[in-house]
């Protein structure tokens, strides 16, 4: 399709054209999200404007098939669960790897450079311990892309983990630990050190190991156990095929092809559009496009708050108290 070569061409100036093209595609072969916007008495033709695009709750990826087209997977992303009946596991269903590798390829070269220049750590235990993680997908191919060696995952050998570290810190080697945030913190406590050429970056998540705690306490905590000024973060999820990248402070920027909105935590309906007048973020709950979303639904509204800077740049300030946002009621397949 030539669409997806123009999307990891997207800019400023087409983005908006590009996202309105892609609304009406996914409207017309996608029948979950066409239920959806019908069940809000949105059509196809009445949207003009990108704030006025139905947002679809995450949650359907739970309880629906989310695919524009018809197509067989060529594979099917599962977020985490319990054995709590209620947290279901959401499922991605993918038509096309290659577009996923593509995305997080291009949107990892546009921050950190090419892979292969640096030595590729992962401690992601959670993910690693079930199948079908997009997170596990994305580092593996990064580590294989990677020249060096030592790159690999390091399910629970933290002694092998801070071996190499140090080695890697010895020889001054660009380092990238690539973390889930418990993991992180459990390895920080064993093993203090003074990092010069690593950076941690955490994926997030406590999924019931520790006790939540803040971002501004668990960087903290990682500042001062490995003596780094800061710490990285990815902000991505199964539902989504591209990712954002903060390089300290928790302030996210997004590639081309995705953007970030803010709606209204009482009207989800509601998106919430900067006053160009002022500097001032807006705060609210956090609605994602992903223009590499072709084939599942671009436009999806989270369950994270959230802070939008006038840069575009970002913040995510936590879950949503009842996640479950008002408007899923409205279809039952």
């Amino acid at each position: 399709m030539e669409f997806e070569k123009r999307v990891f061409a997207a800019s400023p100036d087409n983005f908006n054209e590009l996202a309105l093209e892609l609304f009406n595609f996914q409207h017309q072969n996608n029948p979950v999200y066409q239920q959806y916007c019908k069940a809000l008495g949105k059509e196809a033709g009445q949207i003009y404007a990108v704030e006025k695009i139905p947002f679809l709750p995450v949650s359907f990826f739970k309880t629906h098939s989310v695919t524009t087209t018809d197509f067989e997977p060529e594979a099917i992303f599962e977020s985490s669960g319990t054995t709590d009946e209620q947290n279901v596991c959401s499922k991605h269903y993918i038509k096309d790897l290659d577009i996923y590798k593509q995305s997080f390829n291009t949107c990892f070269e546009k921050f950190y450079g090419p892979a292969k220049a640096k030595c590729i750590l992962g401690l992601l235990p959670s993910y690693l311990e079930r199948k079908n993680s997009s997170l596990v997908l994305m580092t593996d191919e990064l580590i294989k892309q990677s020249k060096n060696e030592l790159s690999a995952f390091y399910l629970h050998d933290h002694e092998k983990l801070h071996r190499t570290i140090m080695h890697n810190e010895l020889l001054k080697i660009p380092t990238l630990l690539i973390g889930v945030t418990y993991a992180l913190l459990d390895f920080a406590e064993k093993f203090p050190m003074q990092l010069r050429h690593t950076i941690v970056m955490e994926t997030g998540g406590m999924k019931g190991r520790r006790q939540e705690m803040t971002r501004q306490e668990v960087h903290e905590q990682m500042q001062s156990k490995l003596g780094i000024s800061l710490v990285h973060s990815e902000y991505g999820m199964t539902e989504l095929l591209s990712q954002a990248y903060s390089k300290g402070d928790g302030i996210f920027h997004s590639p081309p092809w995705m953007r970030i909105l803010i709606r209204d935590e009482d009207d989800p309906f509601y998106v919430r559009t900067p006053d160009a007048k002022t500097d001032k973020p807006i705060t609210g709950v956090i609605n994602v496009i992903d223009l590499a979303n072709i084939y599942s639904c671009s436009f999806i509204a989270t369950d994270d708050a959230g802070r939008l800077y006038q840069n575009n740049s970002f913040e995510v300030l936590g879950r949503v108290d009842n996640s479950d946002i008002r408007g899923c009621s409205l279809l039952s397949l």
